[in-house]
């Protein structure tokens, strides 16, 4: 119920599920095999002094610490919705170009920290893990916020707030993950703000995403969720319960969402004339006129993969209004 995504698991996310299949596997791989674990450190010293440039490649993509491996992979699940929203090429973009301006990041960062502290960063955690805290700029900046509960009356956990605490431990497991997860934030917030067009620059080409699409995309692909079909049709007791978790979640966050849309119009307007009083919105105006037909918009989200029941249900909760009703159905 923390968590801005469903029980849907890696449906439309073949590139989240392999990266979490095939990271994580070297990472257990690595643990047993620990005499092989020097070529994966992520040495600064030795890319800069020794030239071993190779480094940014093998210590920038399999994490060697355990903990590490275990909060990437929960923060990759969760953020597993933008490749859905976005498509996995746009996604796999995004990570390509802040993997890319991270490796410059990483190393400017090191020498301004030596700059002023009279200290040389040798060793950084070694892992996907700058691509993965860039992925807090989209989270923050396009993922809706709702409250879900309030602890001792005032704290208020949201439906964001498990994965800023992933983050946060992500962030204390090491000395040096401050540095990895600033230079994440600084490549993310210029890719994403298509910095000097570095979108243009820094992408997956059409030809990487096709050979993507035939050869790996069908070893990584999931099957469509159980959760949409009924619940008589041979589903097991565990799928049961879990629909109606997931059902009640629903209603849950439907509930507080509506409560909070109608505290806010209850709310008078600051200012010396009532203006909604004189021009009323065009919520208000349409009622008495037409209902609005939501075809368009479910053919919409359809394309997007949701189911059409899906689509009705989030469009008839957000009063068809396409972009309220998205970010529902990616966060379920």
């Amino acid at each position: 119920m923390f968590t801005t995504t469903g029980s849907r698991g890696l449906y439309k996310a073949p590139l989240s599920k392999s990266l979490l299949l095939v990271l994580n596997g070297l990472t257990v791989m690595l643990t047993l095999l620990p005499q092989y674990q020097q070529l994966f450190v992520y040495n600064l010293h030795a890319v800069t002094q020794q030239h071993q440039v190779w480094r940014l490649l093998c210590g920038r993509l399999v994490c060697l610490d355990v903990k590490d491996s275990f909060c990437s992979s929960l923060l990759i699940y969760n953020f597993r919705i933008f490749e859905r929203r976005f498509g996995t090429r746009k996604f796999a973009s995004f990570l390509l170009g802040t993997w890319c301006l991270s490796a410059l990041v990483d190393f400017l960062l090191a020498q301004a920290f030596q700059f002023l502290f009279d200290y040389e960063v040798e060793e950084l955690p070694a892992g996907l893990l700058a691509p993965v805290f860039s992925l807090f700029v989209p989270f923050y900046l396009s993922i809706p916020r709702m409250p879900v509960t309030q602890v001792l009356g005032h704290i208020q956990i949201t439906n964001k707030s498990l994965v800023y605490i992933v983050g946060l431990q992500l962030l204390t497991s090491s000395p040096f993950m401050w540095l990895l997860a600033l230079s994440g934030l600084i490549s993310g917030g210029l890719y994403h703000s298509n910095f000097l067009r570095l979108q243009k620059i820094l992408f997956v080409p059409a030809w990487v995403s096709r050979i993507g699409r035939y050869i790996l995309e069908p070893l990584f692909s999931s099957s469509q969720p159980s959760s949409e079909t009924p619940l008589g049709m041979g589903a097991t007791l565990d799928i049961q319960r879990q629909q109606r978790m997931d059902l009640l979640d629903q209603q849950l966050l439907l509930a507080q969402y509506n409560e909070a849309r109608r505290n806010a119009r209850h709310q008078p307007q600051a200012g010396l004339l009532q203006w909604t009083r004189l021009f009323p919105s065009l919520r208000h105006r349409g009622q008495n006129g037409p209902p609005m037909q939501p075809r368009p918009q479910v053919a919409r989200l359809v394309e997007m993969g949701f189911s059409r029941i899906d689509a009705l249900e989030a469009l008839r909760a957000s009063n068809n209004d396409i972009n309220m009703a998205t970010n529902f159905l990616l966060q379920h």
